[in-house]
């Protein structure tokens, strides 16, 4: 067992490594991610009204977005002088490797939202009355997004025309993820935490289901990719 969650933090210490050298996520996914929310909110300014309502979707479509270059950015360095490779043939089990690259796309993606966070209570004048539920919502969705999304990047990494598939692979999977982490923040945003429990529920259910299954597929997907 100490083996195994060694494996999964040396996997996901090297691709958090890479993007730190690269900084491709605070000079690319960061930027894009932040312009999201900066045009809406400008665009959305006459009605300073609906901004607060409208606040949790555009900030999950942000986070959904940025997501999406994360998931493809940690599959595009394993095609990079012959990584993919290497991992095929090391000792790492399978399903380390795959909790690994989850781990680390969800770690580069719980900095992004602290920080889009941070722009939303700016803009959008919203007011954190549960932050626990708030915080609690956002682990659950991140887990969905990253367990998702490393099974499907590693279905699509093996293709020429993966940064087009990825999208329409993740896209409908991940759509009650979005659905519950909003209506969540929705909740959360307005006091009302009990009507985010079933919306909690099923981010949880989503996390553990696609959790287990990229534990059982990612070996075969990496070596067919």
């Amino acid at each position: 067992m100490r083996r195994f969650a060694g494996s999964v933090l040396l996997v996901a210490g090297k691709d958090l490594r890479i993007e730190g050298r690269s900084r491709v996520t605070t000079n690319q996914v960061l930027p894009f991610a932040g312009l999201v929310l900066l045009l809406f909110a400008f665009a959305l300014d006459p009605d300073r009204g609906l901004l607060p309502r409208v606040a949790p979707g555009l900030f999950w479509v942000a986070v959904l977005l940025a997501a999406l270059l994360a998931v493809s950015r940690a599959f595009a360095v394993e095609a990079e002088n012959g990584a993919r490779d290497g991992l095929r043939l090391s000792v790492l089990d399978p399903a380390a490797v795959y909790l690994g690259k989850a781990a680390g796309v969800a770690a580069q993606l719980v900095a992004l939202e602290a920080v889009l966070a941070a722009g939303l209570f700016v803009l959008y004048d919203v007011d954190a009355h549960q932050v626990w539920l708030l915080a609690l919502s956002a682990g659950l969705a991140t887990a969905g997004l990253a367990a998702a999304g490393s099974v499907y990047g590693a279905l699509a990494a093996g293709l020429r025309v993966r940064e087009t598939l990825l999208p329409l692979l993740l896209l409908p999977v991940v759509a009650p993820v979005m659905l519950g982490a909003t209506r969540a923040w929705e909740a959360a945003l307005n006091g009302v935490p009990s009507d985010a429990w079933p919306w909690v529920q099923v981010m949880a259910a989503f996390a553990v289901m696609y959790t287990a299954l990229g534990v059982i597929a990612f070996g075969p997907l990496l070596e067919e990719s």
